[in-house]
């Protein structure tokens, strides 16, 4: 992915974090020391988190409770864990040394919730 269209995807990623967070300085995400992390480095975790919306065209609390990210309450949380553990997996796969992720949700998200699957296929959320 160029630099531009990263930066770009990034800037609307914050911008809907911090409209949705009501205005406060950290876009919504839970102060120091996080709670519940289990796949994600927390100096990866706002980069982490700013790349799903745009790849999957939700809003933070699709996978979080509001006010209670660190819940397992909504089931969409666990099908994201599982979703980072295939993409690590798929990534280990590539020996040219690169920390560049080959693969990432939007691989195959497009936008959507669903992945879609073929050439063409309509945006279904």
């Amino acid at each position: 992915m160029n630099h531009t269209r990263f930066f770009w995807i990034t800037l609307v990623a914050a911008s809907c974090l911090f409209a949705q967070s009501g205005g406060e300085k950290r876009g919504g995400f839970p102060p120091p020391p996080y709670k519940n992390l289990k796949l994600i480095e927390p100096a990866l975790l706002q980069e982490t988190m700013l790349s799903w919306p745009p790849a999957l065209g939700v809003q933070c609390t699709f996978c979080h409770v509001k006010d209670d990210f660190a819940s397992d309450e909504k089931p969409e949380k666990a099908m994201a864990r599982r979703m980072v553990v295939m993409i690590r997996q798929v990534n280990s796969n590539w020996s040219d040394g690169k920390r560049q992720r080959h693969v990432t949700c939007f691989a195959c998200h497009r936008g959507s919730t669903r992945p879609q699957l073929e050439p063409g296929e309509k945006k279904e959320t």
